[in-house]
């Protein structure tokens, strides 16, 4: 009795070993939002300097295809050592009718930036805008690509 009682908690950690759950991915766009028309204009218009925050993508690479789930990285580049204000953060989907993907970032918000590390996104090209502001109120604004290949 005891061997065979053994042999089924053996088996059964066996199994948990194997089935060990991974980090699973999070919707950053959808596909019916992926289908939306595009917008007739995503060009940004920079007026001189700033000392607001910068931003940086640092994956994907805004030049070549990945496929999703991708790793979503930005960071944040402080200015005057002055720290981000994290409710000012906004990633805008840029379509005819912009659609607001801020929520689905939040819990992936670092004081230096955005990490998620599985980041589902329908394949296409894909064109956002991150708008951002430090503590004093100075604004950055960035336009990322992210180009995701079929599966």
């Amino acid at each position: 009795m005891q061997k065979r009682f053994l042999w089924i908690a053996l088996g059964s950690m066996a199994l948990a070993c194997v089935q060990a759950p991974r980090a699973l991915a999070e919707v950053l766009i959808t596909e019916t939002e992926a289908r939306l028309p595009a917008s007739p204009n995503v060009s940004m218009a920079m007026r001189g300097l700033t000392r607001g925050p910068g931003i940086r993508q640092l994956s994907p690479s805004p030049n070549r295809g990945v496929k999703s789930p991708l790793v979503f990285k930005v960071r944040f580049l402080i200015r005057n050592n002055v720290t981000i204000d994290p409710a000012s953060v906004k990633l805008i989907y840029l379509k005819a009718k912009p659609v607001d993907l801020t929520e689905r970032i939040k819990t992936h918000l670092t004081p230096n930036g955005i990490e998620m590390d599985q980041a589902e996104v329908p394949p296409g090209t894909h064109v956002l805008r991150l708008d951002l502001k430090d503590q004093q109120g100075r604004s950055g604004t960035a336009i990322i690509k992210l180009v995701v290949a079929g599966k």
